[in-house]
């Protein structure tokens, strides 16, 4: 009887977003995966979007942190307070989550006490909790056989950390981690702009350069964008114009170790599953694979078809989804 009355969720607890998948309404919450507070107090002033708005405007007295780093809890108490903010702004003043169950990804490769330091911070709130690795679910949301004995190889890149996976027969065959994903590269932005144009940026300018003056493939055009920082010298506001040419020397080191990770999967990759992952191709998911060109400079330099997912960024909640009708028993 209490059964019907349960409600089922799938979270994508990720190192720059969350996104909530609440079975029968699909993604009901994707927001930032930040916290603003007091330094002094330790006591929370803002989660989400309202926070992620605060990012290089904030006063000495306020910080603005991201809970996880390269996908595993960093923060357990402010990782803790994030998830609780997001579940309640779902469900609203009702307490249903304490009798739910929920489904939440986790990277490849982590340790089994990172693992279990996710499940007891749902289970502090919820009746169960059960773990999926991330390049499963994605597969799984992208609509990936899966179940089936063939091949699926998933390249996903996240903000703090890149994964490729072999999947085969619901299971994963092998993968690999790089820490290595969107939030590095912004930095690696700023600190190239610092260390060439004595120009100090936050990181919302150094994504948006990521965004519009990057592509992974040489284009025929070179694109420039004009960006404001402070002068590391006299102190003052300037403006600066740089090319794309220079954003993409910096990604070089990117390319270089996602190429290496699918190359170590196809060396791990039994023969007849390696067929299959070169007829059926890789697929491309995750916030950084919406770099324009990335799918292509990948196939280009592997030899292997990579196919961009219809919805890069929901793949994995969308995956956590459809596992909450596995687990409904």
């Amino acid at each position: 009887m209490l059964r019907r009355f349960e409600q089922l969720f799938g979270v994508d607890l990720g190192t720059c977003n969350t996104l909530i998948y609440q079975e029968g309404k699909g993604i009901v919450l994707e927001e930032p995966s930040v916290v603003a507070i007091q330094t002094d107090t330790g006591r929370i002033e803002a989660i989400g979007s309202e926070a992620y708005a605060m990012i290089g405007r904030t006063p000495q007295n306020l910080q603005v942190i991201y809970p996880l780093k390269d996908g595993v809890i960093a923060n357990f108490d402010m990782t803790t307070a994030m998830l609780k903010y997001f579940i309640n702004k779902v469900n609203g003043r009702n307490h249903w989550f304490r009798s739910s169950r929920v489904i939440i990804s986790v990277p490849c490769g982590i340790t089994n006490v990172q693992k279990r330091a996710v499940e007891e911070m749902i289970v502090n709130g919820s009746r169960k909790s059960v773990t999926i690795e991330e390049p499963l679910a994605a597969a799984m949301g992208a609509g990936l056989p899966v179940d089936e004995p063939v091949g699926s190889m998933v390249l996903d890149i996240g903000g703090g950390t890149s994964q490729v996976a072999l999947i085969s027969l619901g299971g994963i065959v092998f993968s690999k981690h790089v820490p290595f994903g969107g939030l590095s590269i912004d930095q690696d932005i700023i600190e190239y702009v610092k260390k060439t144009y004595q120009l100090i940026i936050g990181e919302r300018t150094a994504e948006d350069i990521k965004k519009n003056a990057t592509t992974a493939m040489k284009p025929d055009k070179v694109l420039h964008m004009d960006i404001r920082g402070r002068d590391l010298v006299e102190g003052l506001p300037k403006t600066i114009s740089i090319s794309s040419n220079e954003i993409d020397d910096i990604l070089d080191n990117f390319f270089i170790l996602i190429v290496d990770s699918i190359r170590q999967a196809m060396e791990q990759c039994p023969p007849e599953l390696a067929g299959d992952i070169m007829e059926r191709g890789i697929l491309l998911c995750g916030g950084g694979a919406l770099l324009n060109g990335l799918d292509r400079r990948l196939q280009k330099e592997t030899g292997v078809p990579v196919h961009l997912a219809e919805n890069p960024m929901e793949c994995i909640v969308m995956g956590t989804g459809k596992m909450l009708s596995y687990n409904a028993s």
